[in-house]
């Protein structure tokens, strides 16, 4: 097949799935086009990928570029110079309205044909944008006019059609964590986490973009009742708006030297491995990328009861979930955990064979193929 996918470049969990389902999909032989403002963070060069930036005119008439109408255009564009069979657009607003009317332009002329395209929702389109009395119609009109629908946890299908009353079938395909990649290597683990705990501390990690509804203070918090307890550092992998609050907090509790800011990483799976426990304390994940990445690395998540995230981490088994704000439990668990050693480690093993088990890309990647093969027969 070939198929075209737009995401947000970005640092965050919608464009990371849709750049690692594309390039799982290129080595599966399909020509994979991804089309966006900029190449996706985690997008490298290999046999079947492409990319198409999406270039935005800035007249002084517009206040605002219009960026959908560019993006429109360019999906109509690469569909008929590269003859895709289908589009598929990860999150809502705008790529799904965008894709809408690059099939409307497609089905025009002599040589029109329909060009269907398929509308992955990941969380915060629907959650946060979607609600917004200005988008709220139009999400709703791009979801019904989809070929095709997905959502990334049974929490946020079911959210989907309470909060929106579309009429469509919506398939829920979880996200995925290739299990060859994200493996704890106990040679590279060994020599990578001395560079971070040089005197045998306990390494405890946090994967975000930094923003509000992740609780960053909270991770500080949790961490620091953890210090207080067990020699202990905090590596932070991400950077956001809520990066400089975080570094006062943890200056104000004396922590600031065991606390360690790596910024934004594109290849994590190495500093992953080096943790013993992630901290996930989110006011809301329609999913939880972070805590199953953790899980393939046999790192020990604990995170926050909320949106989809109890679909991927069985309490008390793979992992440890807790109420939105509950620091002292959270903390409670991370404690007991890192003072028994035979505990966590086989926590760590259950949560690589869950990973491999309900969410290794060998077997999430099939069953994108078989819903795109399902939209192309409706479709013709």
């Amino acid at each position: 097949m070939k198929i075209g996918i737009t995401c947000y470049p970005t640092y965050g969990g919608s464009g990371v799935v849709a750049t690692e389902l594309g390039l799982e999909l290129a080595q599966r032989g399909h020509e994979i086009h991804f089309i966006s403002y900029a190449q996706p963070i985690r997008l490298r060069a290999e046999p079947n990928i492409h990319y198409h930036e999406v270039e935005v005119s800035r007249y002084p008439l517009f206040d605002y570029p219009p960026y959908d109408l560019a993006l429109a255009t360019r999906m109509a564009e690469v569909a008929q110079l590269y003859d895709l069979d289908l589009l598929h657009v990860h999150y809502a607003i705008p790529h799904s309205v965008s894709a809408l009317l690059a099939r409307q332009m497609m089905a025009v002329g002599p040589r029109g044909r329909r060009l269907p395209f398929v509308t992955t929702l990941h969380g915060t389109d629907i959650t946060l944008v979607g609600l917004d009395r200005s988008y709220l119609p139009i999400t709703r009109y791009s979801i019904e006019q989809s070929d095709g629908v997905t959502a990334i946890s049974n929490y946020l299908r079911d959210r989907t059609l309470r909060v929106f009353d579309v009429k469509n079938h919506i398939e829920v395909i979880y996200n995925s964590v290739n299990c060859d990649v994200y493996y704890r290597n106990p040679a590279a683990v060994s020599q990578t986490r001395a560079e971070y705990a040089p005197k045998g501390e306990r390494v405890l990690v946090h994967l975000s973009n930094f923003r509000p509804v992740k609780r960053l203070t909270d991770v500080i918090e949790i961490f620091d009742r953890v210090h207080k307890q067990i020699p202990s550092k905090l590596i932070l992998i991400g950077d956001g708006p809520d990066r400089s609050v975080a570094e006062w907090l943890a200056v104000q509790k004396g922590i600031h030297d065991d606390v360690l800011f790596l910024g934004k990483q594109d290849q994590i799976y190495d500093k992953l491995a080096v943790a013993d426990i992630m901290l996930m304390p989110s006011e809301l994940e329609s999913f939880g990328l972070a805590a199953l990445e953790a899980m393939a690395c046999e790192v020990v998540p604990i995170a926050t009861r909320a949106g989809g995230v109890p679909e991927v981490i069985e309490h008390g088994k793979t992992g440890y979930l807790a109420d939105v704000g509950d620091v002292e439990t959270m903390a409670r668990y991370a404690i007991e955990l890192l003072r028994n050693e035979a505990q966590l480690r086989e926590m760590g093993r259950q949560g690589r064979a869950a990973a491999q088990d309900r969410f290794c890309s060998t077997k999430i990647v099939k069953q994108y193929e078989d819903f795109y093969r399902r939209v192309l027969e409706r479709s013709a």
